[in-house]
């Protein structure tokens, strides 16, 4: 398995999530890809305020913890899973949007892969970040996904976003 930036794998990023599994999935959030910062939303050792994690506590579970193992036990107690469409981080300058649309197009199998493993019959999934609704919202449907969506984008909660994420996110999970 190549390695990728700061010598993650896609294991490695899967390591991280699989102490955070929940026993019943309710919700799957599907996310572009990891953050070629490093940060990684299932990383325990990061920080609570970075923008996904902040507001997926704040908007999605209502809560402020004070770690992110807290908040991590917190996100999958109460049936939260987050994937990611490519264990390839595509947020690159160099890499125009056709470019970082084709790396999570090449990666749909994985994506079908992890979401049979993870989902129940009654398991809704959330797509997050307007490429990830727009190339993944019909193919999830058409592939027996309950995807939440019905064609709302819900934005990255950052750079400006937040308030529309938390509006969109609320509005999808009928919060």
């Amino acid at each position: 398995m190549s390695q990728i930036h700061h010598g993650l794998t896609p294991a490695a990023y899967l390591s991280f999530r699989e102490r955070y599994l929940p026993a019943h999935p309710k919700i799957i959030f599907v996310l572009e890809s990891p953050p070629k910062s490093g940060l990684y939303f299932y990383r325990p050792d990061g920080a609570v305020s970075e923008p996904l994690f902040s507001a997926m506590m704040k908007d999605v579970l209502e809560i402020n913890p004070k770690t992110k193992e807290q908040g991590l036990g917190a996100f999958a107690a109460r049936g939260f899973l987050l994937i990611d469409a490519t264990y390839k981080p595509v947020n690159h300058p160099h890499l125009s949007k056709k470019a970082r649309n084709a790396l999570i197009l090449d990666d749909f199998a994985l994506v079908v892969e992890e979401l049979r493993k993870h989902t129940e019959p009654e398991t809704g999934v959330v797509l997050v970040k307007v490429n990830v609704c727009e190339l993944l919202e019909q193919k999830l449907i058409d592939g027996g996904f309950k995807v939440l969506n019905h064609g709302r984008k819900i934005p990255f909660p950052s750079t400006g976003q937040q308030k529309k994420f938390r509006e969109a996110v609320r509005q999808v999970l009928g919060l």
